[in-house]
């Protein structure tokens, strides 16, 4: 966790040393987020749940290049549906977290003046601000499952730029560090530990002033 703090941190002081000349654009970005959770034990199952992302950003491009760094603070909403133990037939429960995301990405834009492609990979952290806080597992005998206060991880996503101030994008939540923890869970399959990452894709759009 401490690596992954470095490199946002790390991130952010590009933000501060740019070039004269360099290009600053500010901007509110927001969209729709498809997240799930990677279990580090397959005998808990979940789908993908629906949220949203919100917040202001800023863009640093340096001219003629055509490279430079974006960076946001996002409030948003991730989780996971029917989220349950395989070896049951109940239901499953629906798990909302509300974080407040600090991504940090390296961005390459390309293309003509009017219409501009881009990629952008970098790293973000999330802190838990809202939500659900212990999810009790349907088919567990039993449980404690708990969001964590922090996790982090990294983005990867492309888009096209419209006229220089409208920006649709895809993007990649790749979580490197744990959201989801729970103590020793009982089942008819035995004494487990789950843990789980968060995995998610944003459709999103950008307006830069």
């Amino acid at each position: 966790m401490k690596k992954i703090l470095g490199i946002v941190l790390v991130s952010l002081m590009t933000l501060i040393i740019v070039p004269v000349n360099a290009q600053i654009n500010f901007g509110i970005k927001g969209g729709v987020n498809i997240s799930s959770v990677h279990f580090n034990n397959d005998i808990v199952s979940s789908d993908n749940i629906t949220g949203f992302n919100i917040g202001p950003m800023i863009e640093i491009m340096v001219p003629y290049v055509g490279v430079g760094v974006d960076a946001a603070i996002l409030y948003s909403q991730k989780g996971m549906a029917d989220a349950k133990m395989k070896d049951t037939n109940k239901r499953g429960e629906n798990l909302t977290t509300d974080y407040i995301d600090i991504p940090v990405n390296f961005k390459w834009k390309f293309g003509l003046p009017v219409i501009k492609g881009y990629l952008a990979a970098g790293p973000y952290a999330s802190f838990k601000v809202g939500g659900d806080k212990i999810w009790e597992i349907p088919g567990a005998i039993s449980s404690e499952f708990k969001t964590k206060s922090f996790a982090a991880g990294l983005n990867f996503g492309l888009g096209a730029e419209v006229f220089k101030h409208l920006q649709v994008g895809f993007n990649y939540e790749w979580g490197l560090t744990n959201n989801y923890s729970g103590v020793d869970i009982y089942s008819s399959l035995g004494d487990q530990r789950i843990e789980g990452k968060h995995r998610g894709w944003t459709i999103s759009a950008a307006i830069l002033f």
